[in-house]
């Protein structure tokens, strides 16, 4: 049994957390409890009840750690984004709200039906016996009860009746998916002339007076925007960092005292004969077990070469006895305590006496000891001072942003007193109210931005107060110069309004000669002449409008003349001529039905679920929320 239970540890896992209680991927039926505790920042509340930002980690972490199970060789960083644990906090908070709907609806099932369900469940198969009972070993293997188990397992059985009423609901019939497919696919043929703007702008030479006269009408399009010549400081984490000074003590003191973070995980190989009594048991057969677990031990002592071939004839570990009961090589943390601590602290090659567990009786034999290996100092120094100096760092940067912080305020007509304070580099830059095309650090935050151009720091040139920019960053800056937005002269725009003349003249010319050659098709005056086909996904580079225009055609009565008016992009007329059938799917319709439904049934599920939270008061706290993803995203 601890062979079958060490080698299948995912499937396990799996079996129980994934399939049968996926509600409780994240906390335990007990978690519930703490929700409310006022000593804890909530980051959401369904009704009366928080979740809190400790609650709200740990579960985040608890799922880092399955993926990192499931997928050794990820990153676990990529999991560790403030995007991951959003998305770990709606999950909380959605479980919470079907759980509370569960309730209110008396959803979950009796024990008679528990019983029924978990018999036919075939997701339940890995954990039955033959006879159709909870197979208690494996219950046992991950810390539960047959009650909890059984609690846990109704629990989950109400949530999943709340939302697969709706989740299983997505039906569409196969002539509404016909009609989709064919309003999406259908293919029309047409003939079509396009009347670009480009193709005339050569002949259009606009005089003076006319640009002139542009300009004046449309003085908006001209405009120079708002801008502030700037001063502004930036205190990091960086410039803090730069000079810290670290003592070879400091080093070692810090590897001392993180001494396990260097030393390699010990492990042990081990082979064990077991006699199965269950705790249960009545003590008289229990002792029965234990006295034949004594007399196996005392033929060992007499021939422990004979220990493979004892487990072998004696165990009743089948998962181990057929490999002389090897266990294969485990570290702390795999097997049940008892069996752990006898194991850990044999020598190797010794025989330990009769250790008792919740599963019997073992005789252990230790075969080989591995890990356990320190790392010397030399080896992770640099790992080490990277650390401390980082650590020490944002100690001094907490200080330092105290000290920035008051000394742009009290000293607010200049930011030369924070520069000498704290020895920072004074810049200069021209902005606009929002960041422009490609800025980078202080420059891109639209909060020091938008605290430039607030009414104290615009009125007086005062320094504005500091503002938050980035993780361990912050900013102050003061106006020096500020120009009002304001309309520029002919002269400063001259070849912008000569351009738009053209391009708007130009338009015009493309439209008058589209709508003319539309009245000469329409009365049979002229013919377009190359017959193609046109579709959404063949769109032959026509703007979507024109694809519209032309699906929209009626033309159950014969060919459609009809014109398009791009505006600035020109004029197009096109000959709808006929409808073609759609091209089949790979596949068939069918596929994409089934597709066509699932997405249904999702839509529905998610607006359903939307109502759910709104029923049951379900919020998010923002500053919670932020300040979390803050702290992710910090260096």
């Amino acid at each position: 049994m601890f062979d079958f239970v060490r080698k299948h540890t995912r499937l396990m896992l799996g079996l129980i957390v994934l399939l049968i209680i996926p509600s409780f991927v994240f906390f335990g039926i007990e978690g519930y409890s703490r929700f409310n505790d006022e000593s804890m920042t909530n980051a959401a509340m369904v009704g009366s009840r928080g979740i809190s930002r400790a609650e709200w980690e740990a579960a985040h972490q608890r799922q880092v750690e399955r993926m990192r199970q499931q997928m050794p060789g990820v990153d676990v960083k990529l999991f560790d984004t403030p995007e991951a644990k959003r998305q770990t906090l709606d999950l909380l908070v959605q479980d919470l709200v079907l759980r509370q709907a569960a309730a209110q609806m008396h959803a979950a099932p009796g024990n008679e039906r528990l019983d029924r369900l978990f018999k036919s469940d075939p997701a339940m198969a890995g954990l039955r016996n033959p006879d159709g009972s909870v197979n208690r070993d494996l219950i046992a293997a991950q810390g539960m009860s047959s009650e909890v188990f059984a609690e846990r397992l109704r629990q989950d059985y109400a949530v999943q009746h709340v939302i697969d009423a709706v989740r299983n609901s997505g039906f569409v019939a196969p002539a509404m998916v016909t009609a989709d497919l064919d309003a999406l696919l259908q293919r029309r043929e047409l003939q079509l002339e396009r009347f670009d703007p480009a193709n005339y702008a050569a002949r259009i030479k606009p005089g003076e007076d006319e640009l002139v006269a542009y300009h004046k009408a449309n003085t908006q399009e001209f405009m120079a925007p708002e801008r502030a010549t700037i001063e502004y400081v930036v205190l990091d984490l960086a410039a803090i960092g730069g000079d810290v000074t670290l003592s070879e003590d400091d080093l070692r003191k810090y590897y001392d005292e993180n001494i396990a973070r260097y030393t390699t995980a010990e492990e042990r190989r081990a082979s064990h004969i077991l006699i199965k009594a269950d705790k249960d048991q009545p003590a008289a057969e229990r002792a029965k077990a234990k006295a034949r677990a004594e007399a196996i031990l005392a033929e060992l002592r007499k021939a422990p070469a004979s220990f493979a071939e004892v487990a072998r004839r004696q165990s009743e570990d089948a998962g181990s006895a057929g490999q002389g009961g090897d266990l294969g090589l485990f570290g702390r943390g795999t097997m049940v305590k008892p069996f752990e601590d006898a194991v850990f602290a044999m020598k190797k090659g010794e025989i330990s006496e009769v250790i008792e567990s919740d599963f019997g009786y073992h005789v252990i034999e230790l075969t080989a000891v591995s890990g356990g290996h320190r790392k010397p100092f030399a080896e992770v120094r640099p790992e080490i001072e990277t650390e401390v100096r980082k650590a020490l760092a944002q100690k001094r940067y907490a200080e330092a942003a105290e000290q920035f912080s008051e000394t742009v305020y009290q000293q607010f007509d200049s930011l030369q007193p924070v520069v000498d304070t704290l020895k920072l580099k004074l810049q200069t830059a021209v902005v606009e109210r929002r960041p422009a095309p490609g800025a980078t650090g202080a420059l891109a935050s639209e909060k020091l931005l938008s605290a430039v151009f607030g009414s104290e720091a615009l009125a007086n040139k005062r320094n504005t107060d500091a503002v938050e920019i980035g993780p361990s960053q912050m900013a102050s800056a003061r106006i020096v110069k500020h120009e009002p937005a304001h309309a520029l002269a002919l002269a400063e725009v001259h070849d912008q309004v000569r351009a738009a003349v053209i391009a708007e003249q130009a338009a015009a010319l493309a439209r008058k000669d589209g709508e003319a050659r539309l009245q000469a098709v329409k009365s049979g005056q002229a013919k377009l002449e190359k017959t193609e086909t046109i579709s959404r996904s063949q769109a032959l580079g026509m703007p979507p409008e024109v694809v519209d225009a032309v699906l929209r055609a009626d033309v159950a009565k014969g060919p459609v003349v009809i014109g398009v008016d791009l505006g600035e992009r020109g004029y197009v007329v096109a000959n709808v001529l006929k409808v073609l059938p759609r091209e089949p799917l790979p596949g068939g319709d069918a596929q994409v039905q089934a597709q066509i439904a699932q997405a249904l049934a999702a839509a529905e599920t998610e607006a359903y679920l939307a109502g759910l939270k709104k029923r049951y008061k379900a919020e998010i706290v923002p500053s919670v929320v932020d300040q979390v993803a803050r702290s992710a995203s910090a260096p």
